[in-house]
């Protein structure tokens, strides 16, 4: 059997199936002294100065808190704020300076503007690059191993021949980059998606990092799902002031990343980009994936050549690190720590030259069903779908519109010809079903079948002179 198709939908961001989460992920610990951050007091200060600027008079519990350093560390900086007359004690709500109230001065204020007009950035202090790279080479994707099982477990929706499973095991294990290739159709995206998913454990991320004095958010949303931590609560309940953190706040808990570009994606995506208005970079997708799986999907439809992008990737799969370059033209190396994926229905060969290939070290032909596959996708679909399967649709298909019209099979064909047959159905107001006249309706309606064949840009010619 030699077929695979999606019979289920899945988000961008690789949820589905996969190995249950490690309840033990190793945090990275909490600095305990200014020089354990990493970070500068003037850093430090500034930030601090511009959270007071944006929030308003706040305990200085709550400053750490907004900082996401302990407050053993940001009792100094207050201090040097209220020698330097930037800050002024609103007044008390305990015994310690952590529940003293902090507002800023009209010097503290100024000085949170010039701030604020260098980096507009409020939030988690930023981890230093020297602390990033290694604490992303601690859990790098590159040490997940997963089992037989646990890649059943995520692909137990598709219907897979046995040479694609033998290929991806052992490709995921590795984690070397991966090409899937075939026609359109079959499943390709899918494949990728749940790859991602099996590699579903819990790392650690810094909301963001700092290079040479410029900030660059690293966590977004869209791709990095926070998991749930016991101790991330910030009120408990009892009134009590924190004294130290049991990690480093500045990271955040999340299963590891699945990225997925397509065919938007342009150059300038892959550096850094900064706003104009925040002096704020955003990371490229490659460093939002790190320590996950990066897919690009439709390979060679991207706004540029496939040998540009590939070119861009070279070093990369090949050492292991990328280099970006700041607006100031200060370039530095970032891990490239992710599964990267290539889908493309294009063939392989017109796309990338030998070299490239070499680099790319597992090859997945992801082919079209045969007709035992194409049987048992049409079954999952259906009772997916709840539409009771006929084995005699599978046999109008092939009778009436592949065998005859030379159309070849698709993995996704049985999902959308029944997606034709519930909106005929649900238009005319009678329950789904495969009725021959309906699925050949269904039929006619998805495949591209002509009652004459002509050459593409000739038009016909007309009766009438």
């Amino acid at each position: 059997m030699t077929a695979t198709t999606e019979t289920s939908e899945t988000t961008a961001g690789g949820m589905g199936p996969g190995r249950p989460m490690d309840p033990s992920v190793p945090a990275p610990p909490a600095p305990q002294t200014l020089e354990e951050t990493g970070l500068s007091a003037s850093q430090v200060l500034s930030l601090t100065l511009k959270t007071l600027f944006q929030q308003g008079d706040l305990s200085g519990q709550e400053i750490a808190e907004r900082v996401a350093l302990p407050f053993v560390i940001i009792d100094d900086v207050l201090l040097t704020a209220i020698q330097r007359h930037f800050v002024e004690v609103l007044g008390a709500e305990g015994h310690s300076r952590a529940g003293y109230r902090f507002a800023l001065t009209d010097e503290g204020r100024t000085r949170a503007q010039s701030a604020l007009a260098a980096s507009r950035y409020v939030g988690p202090a930023p981890v230093p690059l020297t602390q990033f790279r290694p604490w992303v080479r601690k859990q790098s994707v590159m040490d997940m191993r997963i089992s037989g099982e646990a890649l059943g477990e995520a692909f137990n929706d598709l219907v897979l021949s046995d040479d694609v499973t033998a290929s991806l095991g052992p490709a995921v294990n590795s984690g070397a980059s991966i090409f899937l290739h075939g026609a359109a159709g079959n499943g390709k995206t899918a494949i990728a998606e749940r790859l991602g998913s099996i590699v579903s454990t819990e790392i650690y991320i810094p909301y963001s990092i700092i290079v040479d004095g410029h900030i660059i958010v690293v966590f977004d949303p869209v791709y990095h799902e926070r998991t749930s931590d016991a101790d991330d609560d910030e009120e408990n309940g009892t009134g009590l002031v924190r004294q130290s953190f049991p990690y480093d706040r500045r990271y955040i808990r999340i299963k590891r990343p699945t990225v997925f570009v397509g065919g938007e994606l342009t150059m300038e995506q892959l550096d850094l980009q900064v706003s104009q208005y925040s002096q704020i970079y955003r990371a490229p997708f490659q460093l939002k994936a790190a320590g996950g799986v990066l897919i690009l999907d439709d390979f060679g439809r991207q706004r540029m050549t496939p040998a540009e992008l590939l070119n861009r990737w070279i070093v990369p799969l090949e050492k292991g690190f990328d280099n970006l370059t700041l607006d100031t033209g200060v370039r530095f190396p970032v891990p490239f720590d992710c599964i990267l994926i290539f889908a493309t229905n294009l063939n392989p060969r017109n796309l990338v030259d030998e070299a490239f290939l070499r680099r790319i070290q597992f090859k997945v032909e992801v082919r079209s069903p045969d007709r035992e596959a194409f049987t048992r996708i049409f079954r999952m679909n259906c009772q997916q779908t709840g539409i009771p399967f006929e084995e005699a649709a599978v046999d109008i298909l092939y009778r009436k519109y592949y065998d005859p019209h030379g159309i070849k099979p698709r993995g996704c064909h049985p999902r959308d010809i029944l997606h034709h047959i519930t909106s005929i159905s649900s238009y005319e107001g009678h329950i789904p079903s495969l009725e021959p006249t309906l699925l050949q309706r269904a039929a006619e309606a998805y495949f591209l079948v002509m009652e004459e064949e002509y050459q593409p840009g000739i038009a016909p010619i007309s009766s009438k002179r």
